[in-house]
């Protein structure tokens, strides 16, 4: 897959709308206060100025409930680039 084609997938709102959705918030400034960051962070995520790191998606795992996997494919990462040593599989 080109870096074009997974740019052109990669969309945090629906993320971010899922979220709001599955912990029941309103708006995108409580879903900052859930995630213990500043609105502007969320803001410049759903603007595209800013992406989803590790840190960001670990909040989000750990406030909603639903796993790394799950919210990575939310945002569009269908890349399966995490290593595993030899003899472990994965699930």
């Amino acid at each position: 897959m080109t870096d074009l084609h997974m740019q052109l997938q990669y969309d945090p709102n629906r993320l971010l709308d899922t979220l709001l959705d599955h912990m029941g918030l309103k708006n995108d400034a409580a879903l900052a206060r859930r995630l213990k960051v500043s609105p502007p962070v969320v803001s410049k995520i759903r603007h595209l100025t800013l992406t989803v790191g590790a840190t960001m998606l670990i909040r989000m795992h750990d406030e909603s409930g639903l796993s790394i996997r799950e919210l990575r494919h939310l945002m569009g990462d269908y890349c399966d680039n995490s290593f595993m040593p030899p003899g472990i599989s994965k699930k």
